[in-house]
């Protein structure tokens, strides 16, 4: 039976062992299947069946899909995560909504699976994004619950690391299932398998009733709000990882129509396939390394800025230099930056944190700035791509949006 623990608002000290991170790590792989899968390949297939009856292309249909998921994902990130900040159940704070979020996106996984036209596809991808942020925010959240700061970077690189599998395995199962609802019906199955080892091995922390803050919509709503000026470094965190995930939104989102319609690659699935295992092969090998190394030499922004710079360097290569082999060089280049930034990025966002009791909402409005790219990165490529100039001036501008992220990480004071 889950007991009250006294530390569950405390700072943790004490170092997580190799299979707690391992069982949090799947858990992450898990649900990062659940978005991935659709992203690099179900959604653009369905696209292309779906766009000529709604009347626009196959890039105007998948943006506005994903765009309208992404707003979703916006709200639903801190939603879950200070509702799980306030959870005092019996099986803990992160928990019950680590294994009801799975589940619900496993079932929404299937809806999207069943769809035969534009408004179930939307519909079905915004009760994805609605649920696996609900697991998300609880998975993310346990990390500062039990983490002490001196770990972080290392557990943020085997988190990152989790992320790539998961864009791997779910790339991999939605190419390998043999058509769209056998896809969907593989990550559903794998997205709600994957948490429970976590769930079932590792007792959650619990919040004592006293502990929990008195519920007002009014106090709630106002607590996503977080002033720049009272948490400077807050806000120029957020700011660095929102432009970093920017350029890289822009990057991959129209990733298979570049290969098929630019590249004319024979197989631009399998070149998706492909391209994003070079890209996590070369993560996997920074990812962990990159975090642990940040947490022996105590420092943060050198290693966000540097592994900024050359992911910005990277997207201008694509910019200038499109072909099938500079789009692997970049594809590996990519990964190697990408691999740094996400572990000690997760390292430097825990540190930054206000309080203690927000934990869950806090990353969860960090988190923003992952889901918000989403939004922003449709509306700023379909016109680009269509009418303003094509890939080679989509990329350009996702070099410069990457850099400007890697410039202002030295704003942040209070972390080295």
């Amino acid at each position: 039976m889950t007991t009250v623990r006294p530390d569950a608002l405390a700072e943790p000290v004490d170092r997580v062992g190799k299979d707690w991170t391992a069982s949090l790590s799947l858990a992450n792989v898990a649900i990062w299947v659940g978005w991935y899968g659709p992203l690099q390949i179900l959604l653009a297939r369905q696209a292309e069946d779906f766009a000529p009856g709604a009347g626009m292309s196959k890039e105007t249909l998948l943006a506005w899909v994903t765009g309208v998921g992404a707003v979703v994902s916006l709200a639903a990130n801190p939603f879950f995560g200070a509702l799980s900040d306030r959870t005092t159940a019996r099986r803990g704070r992160r928990s019950p909504w680590i294994v009801a979020g799975a589940a619900g996106g496993a079932l929404s996984l299937l809806v999207l699976g069943g769809a035969g036209g534009l408004w179930v596809m939307t519909l079905g991808w915004c009760l994805v994004q609605l649920t696996l942020n609900a697991a998300f925010a609880a998975v993310t959240a346990a990390v500062p619950d039990r983490v002490p700061r001196f770990q972080r970077g290392a557990v943020g690189g085997w988190i990152g690391a989790a992320q790539i599998l998961g864009a791997v395995v779910g790339t991999g199962l939605a190419t390998a299932a043999g058509g769209i609802a056998a896809g969907y019906a593989a990550c559903a199955v794998f997205t709600l398998a994957g948490v429970l080892p976590y769930v079932l091995r590792h007792r959650d922390l619990r919040l004592a009733p006293a502990d929990r803050p008195a519920w007002s919509w009014r106090s709630f709503t106002r607590g996503f709000w977080l002033s720049p000026r009272r948490h400077p470094d807050f806000a120029w965190a957020w700011l660095t990882r929102f432009l970093i995930n920017l350029s890289n939104a822009l990057v991959l989102l129209y990733l298979l129509y570049y290969l098929r319609d630019r590249l004319h690659h024979d197989d631009p699935e399998q070149g998706v396939l492909i391209l994003t295992a070079v890209d996590s092969v070369a993560l996997l090998a920074t990812v962990v390394v990159g975090g642990v190394w940040s947490d022996r030499v105590g420092r943060r922004k050198p290693f966000v800025r540097w592994s900024g710079v050359l992911m910005a360097v990277a997207t201008g290569v694509l910019a200038v230099w499109q072909t099938w082999p500079s789009a692997i060089v970049v594809a590996a280049l990519l990964g190697v930056g990408l691999g740094v930034f996400m572990s000690v990025d997760f390292g430097l966002m825990t540190d930054v944190l206000p309080t203690a009791l927000d934990r869950g909402k806090d990353l969860g409005v960090i988190n923003v700035a992952n889901a918000l790219p989403q939004v922003a990165a449709p509306a700023i490529a379909a016109p680009i791509v269509t009418h303003l100039g094509g890939y080679r001036v989509l990329y350009g501008l996702a070099a410069v949006v990457g850099l400007a992220g890697a410039v202002l990480v030295g704003r942040i004071r209070g972390v080295d």
